[in-house]
């Protein structure tokens, strides 16, 4: 364990969770409550979950912990710069953003907006807040297609949907930040979240859902086949090869990101993943053995933007930190995911469609705001229209 890694014991710092009524984001808010932390969750409920707000809050008043909800929008820049003011943020967690692949591919300019612009104005409220520290959730599409499994840091990041740009553009903003300001920061590149909290408060409850093994529970408990996108990749049995990971799991390793210090450490990204690959085709397979049902596959075309194999080393977290990932067995993982489909509340079924928007529009809103920027170079300024004129 890297001797720069420290446990906060009894913690009075409040740390700022965007996104915190997502998936990812209830569970780590949880994880922080449980850990001593003060939490301030900042959504705009486009894709967050009431719910998971309110037994969040049910949990920090059993804690004796602190837990605030602040509603709004982080292309409100007011807004956004009153809740470091009134709230005293030590660090923040940053999970707001649109996170489909395919939709991406779909609505490029929405996703730029809300994943990168609104990443700038995060950045430049807390320079102007003095907040020293983001951990920042990044993810695995930003290797595209890797030449060589189990993936590690230094493997080329070549996206290959917008979606995984924008998130290696996150990346590389806040190293500019952190060059000029010098903003602490961890950025986590995860590969497929799954399963349910281990309480069984908190999964995932995304309407329309996208992803596998929520889908195929959903599809195989009312006797439909499981719909798999393509089964032509180069893999065992044609289907993509996935690395799945805990929900549980990643809370804890965002905890630990907060509690890490040492220069060797810090300001780096690492993977995080089980470090095991499952191709959908056997997952399908799994669902059935832990609902004791027979699934069905149903084989349609490839979905855009999808790479064939995905697997993490998180070698690199694990000798900074001691991590592990200890809740990832793909039983278990599968086991509290159909435990949560049986006990979920209404709301997750209540639709979150993307908001219509004017593409172009967004587009001239983006040129606008990086114009405006001074501190993101102008080679990744052209890059980034480029690409979103070409996405």
């Amino acid at each position: 364990m890297n001797k720069g890694f420290r446990k906060k014991e009894n913690s009075k710092d409040t740390v700022l969770v965007t996104g915190g009524a997502g998936y990812i984001g209830s569970v780590t808010a949880r994880e922080l409550l449980d850990n001593g932390y003060d939490v301030v969750v900042l959504d705009n409920f486009v894709k967050g979950r009431r719910f998971a707000v309110q037994r969040n809050l049910s949990f920090a008043r059993e804690k004796d912990k602190k837990f605030i909800l602040e509603e709004g929008d982080m292309g409100d820049t007011d807004f956004l710069g009153e809740v470091f003011v009134r709230r005293r943020i030590g660090a923040v967690i940053h999970f707001a953003a649109f996170i489909e692949m395919s939709e991406s591919v779909q609505r490029p300019a929405l996703y730029f907006y809300n994943n990168i612009v609104n990443t700038i104005h995060l950045l430049d409220s807390m320079v102007e807040a003095g907040v020293k520290r983001i951990i920042f959730s990044s993810s695995a599409a930003v290797y595209g297609n890797p030449a060589t499994v189990p993936i590690r840091e230094d493997a080329p990041a070549r996206p290959i949907n917008p979606y995984g740009y924008t998130k290696l553009t996150m990346e590389r903003m806040i190293r500019n930040y952190h060059d000029r300001f010098g903003l602490e920061w961890i950025a986590f590149r995860y590969f497929n979240a799954a399963g349910a909290s281990l309480d069984g408060k908190l999964g995932e409850a995304h309407f329309p859902e996208s992803h596998l093994i929520p889908n195929a529970i959903d599809m195989a408990s009312r006797g439909k086949k499981v719909k798999i996108f393509g089964k032509d990749y180069d893999t065992a049995d044609g289907t993509c090869l996935r690395d799945f990971i805990s929900i549980s799991d990643l809370a804890r390793a965002h905890r630990f990101a907060l509690e890490l210090t040492g220069k060797e450490a810090i300001n780096r990204p690492y993977n995080l993943g089980s470090g095991k690959g499952f191709t959908v085709g056997t997952i399908v397979r799994e669902v059935g053995k832990a609902m004791g049902i027979k699934t069905g596959a149903q084989y349609v075309d490839r979905r855009p933007g999808d790479p064939d194999k995905l697997v993490a080393s998180s070698e690199a977290f694990r000798r900074a930190t001691g991590w592990e990932p200890r809740d990832s067995d793909i039983g278990m993982i599968l086991r509290t995911a159909a435990e949560w489909y049986r006990h979920r509340p209404k709301e997750t079924l209540e639709n979150k469609p993307l908001p219509l928007v004017d593409e172009e529009e967004i587009a001239g809103k983006i040129r606008d705001e990086l114009t405006r920027n001074r501190v993101i170079p102008q080679t990744l300024k052209n890059e980034i229209l480029e690409k979103l004129n070409h996405s």
